[in-house]
């Protein structure tokens, strides 16, 4: 059951990822960026860092996790949220720290999602 939980806050992490590049967009550039800049995080992420990633590997996944977290909170703070962006960054090492864990591991290998290569 934690396990699963552990999964469920990573996409909504990953949720608020795309969301604080919306917040962004609105603030530095309207609602076109507001509006384009979630469909590039989803876009990045599809690519590179989700478990079906085309392009992902044990290299370019957690390094583009890393980018994303960290340019989403970033994007935060310039957007004047600096709580937010902070929060959302400790939120996101919490997080994908806590998937690391053997247990929350073993559920992705078992068949909740495709083990990683």
């Amino acid at each position: 059951m934690i396990a699963w939980t552990v999964l469920a806050l990573v996409f909504l992490d990953e949720v608020l990822a795309a969301v604080a590049a919306g917040v962004w967009g609105w603030h530095a550039g309207g609602w076109v960026l507001a509006a384009g800049a979630p469909l590039a995080v989803v876009a990045v992420w599809w690519t590179f860092a989700s478990p079906r990633a085309p392009y992902g590997g044990p290299v370019v996944r957690p390094l583009v996790k890393v980018l994303v977290f960290g340019l989403a909170s970033l994007g935060l703070v310039a957007a004047g949220h600096t709580g937010w962006g902070v929060g959302l960054l400790v939120f996101s090492v919490v997080v994908n720290g806590a998937a690391q864990l053997p247990s929350v591991r073993a559920v992705l290998d078992e068949g909740g999602q495709p083990a990683r290569p």
